[in-house]
Protein backbone atom coordinates (compact mmCIF):
# COMPACT_ATOMS: atom_id res chain seq x y z
CA UNK A 1 0.00 0.00 0.00
CA UNK A 2 0.64 3.50 -0.56
CA UNK A 3 -0.35 6.73 0.91
CA UNK A 4 0.96 10.42 0.86
CA UNK A 5 0.65 10.38 5.45
CA UNK A 6 0.67 6.99 7.41
CA UNK A 7 -1.15 7.62 11.02
CA UNK A 8 0.06 5.43 13.64
CA UNK A 9 -2.84 5.45 16.48
CA UNK A 10 -6.53 4.98 16.00
CA UNK A 11 -7.33 7.38 18.94
CA UNK A 12 -8.93 10.58 18.40
CA UNK A 13 -5.68 12.60 17.90
CA UNK A 14 -4.79 9.66 15.05
CA UNK A 15 -8.73 10.25 13.35
CA UNK A 16 -8.95 13.80 14.13
CA UNK A 17 -5.80 14.45 11.97
CA UNK A 18 -7.18 11.82 9.36
CA UNK A 19 -10.50 13.60 8.84
CA UNK A 20 -8.72 17.12 8.62
CA UNK A 21 -5.97 15.53 5.97
CA UNK A 22 -9.12 14.15 4.21
CA UNK A 23 -11.12 17.16 4.00
CA UNK A 24 -8.45 18.74 2.23
CA UNK A 25 -7.35 16.48 -0.42
CA UNK A 26 -4.37 14.60 1.42
CA UNK A 27 -4.28 10.80 1.08
CA UNK A 28 -3.79 9.19 3.91
CA UNK A 29 -4.32 5.36 6.41
CA UNK A 30 -5.06 5.50 9.75
CA UNK A 31 -3.26 1.96 11.65
CA UNK A 32 -4.56 1.06 14.94
CA UNK A 33 -3.44 -1.84 17.36
CA UNK A 34 -6.84 -2.14 18.59
CA UNK A 35 -10.17 -3.22 17.57
CA UNK A 36 -12.94 -0.62 17.03
CA UNK A 37 -15.33 -1.45 20.12
CA UNK A 38 -12.31 -1.27 22.38
CA UNK A 39 -10.79 2.35 21.14
CA UNK A 40 -15.02 3.08 21.72
CA UNK A 41 -14.79 1.51 25.28
CA UNK A 42 -12.26 3.70 26.61
CA UNK A 43 -13.09 5.88 29.29
CA UNK A 44 -11.25 9.30 28.94
CA UNK A 45 -11.88 13.14 30.02
CA UNK A 46 -14.21 15.15 28.44
CA UNK A 47 -13.77 19.07 29.20
CA UNK A 48 -12.88 20.05 25.62
CA UNK A 49 -11.42 23.71 24.96
CA UNK A 50 -13.05 26.46 22.81
CA UNK A 51 -10.06 25.66 20.34
CA UNK A 52 -11.02 21.32 20.66
CA UNK A 53 -14.66 22.63 19.45
CA UNK A 54 -13.50 24.48 16.30
CA UNK A 55 -11.05 22.16 15.44
CA UNK A 56 -13.93 19.67 15.43
CA UNK A 57 -16.42 21.99 13.50
CA UNK A 58 -13.51 23.11 10.97
CA UNK A 59 -13.53 19.00 10.36
CA UNK A 60 -17.35 18.98 10.33
CA UNK A 61 -18.07 16.51 13.40
CA UNK A 62 -19.68 19.06 15.78
CA UNK A 63 -23.42 18.26 15.35
CA UNK A 64 -24.04 16.30 17.65
CA UNK A 65 -21.24 17.84 20.04
CA UNK A 66 -23.27 20.88 19.40
CA UNK A 67 -26.68 19.59 20.69
CA UNK A 68 -25.90 16.94 23.18
CA UNK A 69 -22.36 19.04 24.75
CA UNK A 70 -22.77 21.05 28.04
CA UNK A 71 -20.92 24.26 27.76
CA UNK A 72 -19.62 25.62 30.98
CA UNK A 73 -18.52 29.09 31.42
CA UNK A 74 -17.01 28.42 34.85
CA UNK A 75 -15.92 25.91 37.92
CA UNK A 76 -14.87 26.47 41.66
CA UNK A 77 -12.15 25.46 43.28
CA UNK A 78 -12.43 24.48 47.13
CA UNK A 79 -9.21 24.59 49.56
CA UNK A 80 -9.81 23.34 52.78
CA UNK A 81 -13.57 23.89 53.09
CA UNK A 82 -13.18 27.78 51.27
CA UNK A 83 -14.29 28.13 47.85
CA UNK A 84 -13.34 30.34 44.83
CA UNK A 85 -15.59 30.65 42.04
CA UNK A 86 -14.06 31.37 38.20
CA UNK A 87 -16.27 32.95 35.97
CA UNK A 88 -14.28 31.38 32.63
CA UNK A 89 -16.52 33.78 30.42
CA UNK A 90 -15.93 37.22 32.33
CA UNK A 91 -12.18 36.56 32.92
CA UNK A 92 -11.37 35.16 29.32
CA UNK A 93 -13.41 37.35 26.82
CA UNK A 94 -16.33 35.16 26.82
CA UNK A 95 -14.48 31.99 26.31
CA UNK A 96 -15.86 28.94 27.90
CA UNK A 97 -15.58 24.78 27.96
CA UNK A 98 -17.60 22.51 26.60
CA UNK A 99 -18.24 19.06 28.77
CA UNK A 100 -18.32 16.31 26.01
CA UNK A 101 -16.48 12.73 26.45
CA UNK A 102 -14.03 11.70 24.51
CA UNK A 103 -15.96 8.49 23.30
CA UNK A 104 -18.08 10.92 21.90
CA UNK A 105 -15.69 12.93 20.22
CA UNK A 106 -13.83 9.37 18.91
CA UNK A 107 -17.24 7.93 17.87
CA UNK A 108 -18.42 11.33 16.20
CA UNK A 109 -14.58 10.90 13.94
CA UNK A 110 -15.37 7.02 13.24
CA UNK A 111 -18.72 8.23 11.69
CA UNK A 112 -17.39 10.94 9.58
CA UNK A 113 -14.43 8.85 8.66
CA UNK A 114 -16.71 6.19 7.70
CA UNK A 115 -19.06 8.40 5.67
CA UNK A 116 -15.85 9.51 3.70
CA UNK A 117 -14.76 6.18 3.25
CA UNK A 118 -11.59 6.69 4.40
CA UNK A 119 -8.74 3.71 5.32
CA UNK A 120 -8.77 2.61 9.29
CA UNK A 121 -7.31 -0.27 9.79
CA UNK A 122 -7.85 -2.25 13.27
CA UNK A 123 -5.74 -4.87 14.86
CA UNK A 124 -2.67 -3.72 13.07
CA UNK A 125 -0.62 -5.60 15.20
CA UNK A 126 3.79 -5.80 15.77
CA UNK A 127 3.71 -2.14 13.62
CA UNK A 128 7.44 -1.11 13.08
CA UNK A 129 8.82 2.23 11.33
CA UNK A 130 11.38 2.12 8.71
CA UNK A 131 13.70 4.17 6.41
CA UNK A 132 12.75 7.36 8.22
CA UNK A 133 15.88 9.26 7.35
CA UNK A 134 15.13 8.63 3.57
CA UNK A 135 12.59 10.17 0.99
CA UNK A 136 11.16 6.68 1.33
CA UNK A 137 9.58 6.03 4.85
CA UNK A 138 7.79 2.70 5.30
CA UNK A 139 5.88 0.86 8.36
CA UNK A 140 5.27 -2.50 8.16
CA UNK A 141 2.70 -4.60 10.71
CA UNK A 142 0.59 -7.86 10.34
CA UNK A 143 -2.71 -8.13 10.04
CA UNK A 144 -4.52 -11.44 10.20
CA UNK A 145 -1.36 -13.25 10.39
CA UNK A 146 0.09 -11.92 7.21
CA UNK A 147 2.84 -8.72 7.42
CA UNK A 148 1.87 -6.09 5.34
CA UNK A 149 3.54 -2.73 4.09
CA UNK A 150 2.58 0.87 4.18
CA UNK A 151 4.73 2.95 1.83
CA UNK A 152 4.33 6.65 2.71
CA UNK A 153 5.91 10.03 2.54
CA UNK A 154 5.38 11.02 6.05
CA UNK A 155 4.75 9.13 9.09
CA UNK A 156 2.86 10.64 11.84
CA UNK A 157 3.33 8.69 15.34
CA UNK A 158 -0.39 9.43 17.39
CA UNK A 159 -0.45 5.88 19.35
CA UNK A 160 0.42 7.40 22.80
CA UNK A 161 2.99 6.68 25.36
CA UNK A 162 3.81 3.17 24.87
CA UNK A 163 3.46 2.81 20.99
CA UNK A 164 6.68 2.46 18.73
CA UNK A 165 6.55 5.94 16.85
CA UNK A 166 8.39 7.96 19.87
CA UNK A 167 11.08 4.74 20.21
CA UNK A 168 11.90 4.74 16.23
CA UNK A 169 13.78 8.34 16.78
CA UNK A 170 17.51 7.27 17.89
CA UNK A 171 17.82 7.43 21.69
CA UNK A 172 20.83 9.69 21.05
CA UNK A 173 18.32 12.54 19.68
CA UNK A 174 15.60 11.98 22.48
CA UNK A 175 15.76 14.53 25.27
CA UNK A 176 12.77 12.86 27.68
CA UNK A 177 11.88 15.09 30.49
CA UNK A 178 9.37 13.60 33.05
CA UNK A 179 8.48 14.13 36.61
CA UNK A 180 6.00 11.27 38.48
CA UNK A 181 3.54 12.15 41.38
CA UNK A 182 3.41 10.22 44.15
CA UNK A 183 -0.17 9.83 44.35
CA UNK A 184 -2.91 8.41 41.54
CA UNK A 185 -6.67 9.28 40.94
CA UNK A 186 -8.89 7.03 41.57
CA UNK A 187 -12.35 7.58 39.68
CA UNK A 188 -15.63 5.88 39.37
CA UNK A 189 -18.54 6.90 36.46
CA UNK A 190 -21.91 6.56 37.74
CA UNK A 191 -25.27 6.66 36.81
CA UNK A 192 -26.30 9.76 38.90
CA UNK A 193 -26.87 13.36 38.06
CA UNK A 194 -23.95 15.61 38.73
CA UNK A 195 -23.50 16.95 42.15
CA UNK A 196 -23.32 20.65 40.56
CA UNK A 197 -24.03 22.69 37.55
CA UNK A 198 -19.96 23.07 37.40
CA UNK A 199 -17.09 21.10 37.88
CA UNK A 200 -15.63 21.36 41.53
CA UNK A 201 -11.93 20.93 41.78
CA UNK A 202 -11.07 20.29 45.94
CA UNK A 203 -8.16 20.51 47.90
CA UNK A 204 -8.57 18.82 51.18
CA UNK A 205 -6.12 17.62 54.41
CA UNK A 206 -7.07 13.96 52.88
CA UNK A 207 -6.44 14.82 49.44
CA UNK A 208 -7.36 16.25 46.11
CA UNK A 209 -10.98 15.49 44.79
CA UNK A 210 -12.97 16.73 41.64
CA UNK A 211 -16.56 16.24 40.66
CA UNK A 212 -17.20 16.52 37.04
CA UNK A 213 -19.85 15.13 34.74
CA UNK A 214 -20.34 13.29 31.27
CA UNK A 215 -24.08 14.61 30.91
CA UNK A 216 -26.77 15.16 32.82
CA UNK A 217 -27.30 11.48 33.36
CA UNK A 218 -23.52 10.19 33.97
CA UNK A 219 -21.23 11.74 36.59
CA UNK A 220 -17.43 11.30 36.63
CA UNK A 221 -15.80 11.75 39.94
CA UNK A 222 -12.08 10.85 41.46
CA UNK A 223 -10.40 10.97 44.90
CA UNK A 224 -6.37 11.05 44.99
CA UNK A 225 -5.31 7.67 46.47
CA UNK A 226 -1.99 6.53 46.99
CA UNK A 227 0.02 4.92 43.84
CA UNK A 228 0.12 1.53 44.30
CA UNK A 229 -3.56 0.70 46.05
CA UNK A 230 -5.74 -1.54 44.72
CA UNK A 231 -9.30 -0.53 43.01
CA UNK A 232 -10.67 -3.46 44.39
CA UNK A 233 -10.05 -2.45 47.73
CA UNK A 234 -11.97 0.64 47.15
CA UNK A 235 -15.86 -0.66 47.52
CA UNK A 236 -18.34 2.24 45.83
CA UNK A 237 -19.05 2.94 49.95
CA UNK A 238 -15.66 3.76 50.71
CA UNK A 239 -15.43 6.20 47.87
CA UNK A 240 -18.60 8.00 48.09
CA UNK A 241 -17.46 8.29 52.24
CA UNK A 242 -14.24 9.83 51.12
CA UNK A 243 -15.48 12.28 48.51
CA UNK A 244 -18.01 13.80 50.66
CA UNK A 245 -15.49 14.15 53.06
CA UNK A 246 -13.91 15.77 51.15
CA UNK A 247 -16.11 18.45 49.81
CA UNK A 248 -17.15 21.49 50.79
CA UNK A 249 -20.08 20.78 53.06
CA UNK A 250 -22.73 22.41 50.73
CA UNK A 251 -21.78 20.12 48.00
CA UNK A 252 -21.05 17.04 50.31
CA UNK A 253 -24.53 17.00 51.28
CA UNK A 254 -25.92 17.39 47.72
CA UNK A 255 -24.27 14.31 46.47
CA UNK A 256 -26.53 11.84 45.04
CA UNK A 257 -24.70 8.28 44.76
CA UNK A 258 -25.22 5.22 42.98
CA UNK A 259 -23.66 2.12 41.90
CA UNK A 260 -20.17 2.51 40.00
CA UNK A 261 -20.46 1.43 36.00
CA UNK A 262 -16.54 1.98 35.75
CA UNK A 263 -13.55 2.29 38.34
CA UNK A 264 -9.68 2.85 38.18
CA UNK A 265 -6.80 4.05 39.13
CA UNK A 266 -4.59 6.33 37.33
CA UNK A 267 -1.13 7.18 37.77
CA UNK A 268 0.56 10.75 37.91
CA UNK A 269 3.43 12.29 35.46
CA UNK A 270 4.79 14.96 33.68
CA UNK A 271 6.93 14.11 30.58
CA UNK A 272 7.76 15.69 27.52
CA UNK A 273 9.98 14.47 24.42
CA UNK A 274 11.87 16.51 22.55
CA UNK A 275 11.87 16.84 19.78
CA UNK A 276 8.58 16.11 18.90
CA UNK A 277 9.71 15.49 15.04
CA UNK A 278 12.40 13.41 13.21
CA UNK A 279 13.23 13.26 9.40
CA UNK A 280 10.10 11.63 8.20
CA UNK A 281 8.54 11.26 11.33
CA UNK A 282 5.87 13.89 13.09
CA UNK A 283 4.54 12.54 16.95
CA UNK A 284 1.60 14.54 18.15
CA UNK A 285 -0.55 13.72 21.48
CA UNK A 286 0.55 10.96 23.96
CA UNK A 287 3.23 9.86 21.94
CA UNK A 288 5.34 13.14 22.64
CA UNK A 289 3.72 14.30 26.38
CA UNK A 290 1.88 13.64 28.79
CA UNK A 291 0.28 16.09 31.55
CA UNK A 292 -1.59 15.03 34.71
CA UNK A 293 -4.72 15.57 34.51
CA UNK A 294 -5.51 18.64 36.87
CA UNK A 295 -6.80 21.33 34.65
CA UNK A 296 -7.75 18.87 31.89
CA UNK A 297 -5.05 19.49 29.27
CA UNK A 298 -4.36 15.68 28.06
CA UNK A 299 -6.77 15.23 24.75
CA UNK A 300 -6.65 19.69 24.09
CA UNK A 301 -3.03 19.31 24.12
CA UNK A 302 -2.92 16.16 21.18
CA UNK A 303 -6.01 18.67 19.20
CA UNK A 304 -3.54 21.61 19.25
CA UNK A 305 -0.80 18.97 18.09
CA UNK A 306 -3.17 17.98 15.10
CA UNK A 307 -4.47 21.37 14.46
CA UNK A 308 0.06 22.68 13.95
CA UNK A 309 0.25 19.01 11.76
CA UNK A 310 -2.31 19.11 9.82
CA UNK A 311 -1.90 22.54 8.25
CA UNK A 312 1.88 21.92 8.18
CA UNK A 313 1.07 18.70 6.15
CA UNK A 314 -1.94 20.31 3.61
CA UNK A 315 0.22 23.15 3.00
CA UNK A 316 2.98 20.86 1.57
CA UNK A 317 0.74 18.93 0.17
CA UNK A 318 -1.15 21.41 -1.38
CA UNK A 319 1.36 24.23 -1.85
CA UNK A 320 4.95 22.91 -1.68
CA UNK A 321 5.35 24.96 1.62
CA UNK A 322 8.23 23.43 4.05
CA UNK A 323 8.60 25.90 6.71
CA UNK A 324 5.40 24.58 8.79
CA UNK A 325 6.89 21.21 8.94
CA UNK A 326 10.25 22.34 9.54
CA UNK A 327 8.94 24.35 12.85
CA UNK A 328 6.31 21.79 13.50
CA UNK A 329 8.34 20.82 16.42
CA UNK A 330 9.27 23.89 17.84
CA UNK A 331 5.86 25.30 17.71
CA UNK A 332 3.97 22.60 19.06
CA UNK A 333 6.73 22.67 22.28
CA UNK A 334 6.21 26.15 22.90
CA UNK A 335 2.27 25.23 23.60
CA UNK A 336 3.23 22.00 25.05
CA UNK A 337 5.60 23.18 28.37
CA UNK A 338 3.15 26.04 28.70
CA UNK A 339 0.04 23.23 29.13
CA UNK A 340 3.01 21.11 31.33
CA UNK A 341 3.15 24.38 33.50
CA UNK A 342 -0.49 24.56 33.66
CA UNK A 343 -0.94 21.25 35.11
CA UNK A 344 2.00 21.18 37.37
CA UNK A 345 0.44 24.43 38.84
CA UNK A 346 -2.79 23.07 39.46
CA UNK A 347 -1.37 19.43 40.84
CA UNK A 348 0.92 21.57 42.93
CA UNK A 349 -1.55 23.33 44.62
CA UNK A 350 -4.89 21.07 45.16
CA UNK A 351 -3.20 17.57 46.20
CA UNK A 352 -1.47 16.28 49.55
CA UNK A 353 1.97 15.16 48.81
CA UNK A 354 4.17 12.42 50.96
CA UNK A 355 6.51 13.87 53.89
CA UNK A 356 4.86 17.43 53.17
CA UNK A 357 6.57 19.95 56.05
CA UNK A 358 4.42 22.92 57.62
CA UNK A 359 6.39 25.33 54.84
CA UNK A 360 5.03 23.85 51.75
CA UNK A 361 1.43 23.20 53.25
CA UNK A 362 1.54 27.16 54.18
CA UNK A 363 2.64 28.10 50.57
CA UNK A 364 -0.14 26.27 49.17
CA UNK A 365 -2.65 27.81 51.44
CA UNK A 366 -0.95 31.11 50.27
CA UNK A 367 -1.35 30.48 46.72
CA UNK A 368 -5.02 30.10 47.55
CA UNK A 369 -5.38 33.03 49.02
CA UNK A 370 -4.20 35.07 46.12
CA UNK A 371 -6.30 33.19 43.72
CA UNK A 372 -9.11 34.54 45.65
CA UNK A 373 -7.92 37.87 46.36
CA UNK A 374 -6.34 38.70 43.01
CA UNK A 375 -8.37 39.38 39.75
CA UNK A 376 -4.97 39.18 37.86
CA UNK A 377 -4.59 35.25 39.44
CA UNK A 378 -8.06 34.84 38.53
CA UNK A 379 -7.53 35.87 35.00
CA UNK A 380 -4.41 33.86 34.66
CA UNK A 381 -5.91 30.64 35.78
CA UNK A 382 -8.82 31.23 33.27
CA UNK A 383 -7.11 32.21 30.69
CA UNK A 384 -4.64 28.70 30.62
CA UNK A 385 -7.85 26.53 31.43
CA UNK A 386 -9.81 27.73 28.53
CA UNK A 387 -6.89 27.13 26.36
CA UNK A 388 -3.81 29.26 25.03
CA UNK A 389 -4.06 30.59 21.33
CA UNK A 390 -3.35 27.92 18.82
Amino acid sequence: MNTQVAIIGGGPAGLLLSRLLQLNGVDNVVLERRSRDYVLSRIRAGVLEQGLVDLLQEADVHKRLKAEGEVHAGFDIAFHGEVCHLDLAELSDGKTVTVYGQTEVTRDLYDALDAAEATVIHEAENVALHDLDTDNPRVTFELNGQTQQLSATFIAGCDGFHGPSRQAIPASVREEYELTYPFGWLGILSETPPVGEELIYAGHESGFALCSMRSRKLSRYYVQCPSDDDVADWSDDRFWEELKSRLPTADANALVTGPSIEKSIAPLRSYVCEPMSWNRLFLAGDAAHIVPPTGAKGLNLAASDVHYLSRAFIDYFNKGGESLLRDYSKTALSRVWKAERFSWWMTRLLHCFPKQNNFEKNLQSAEFDYLQSSHAAKVALAENYVGLHY
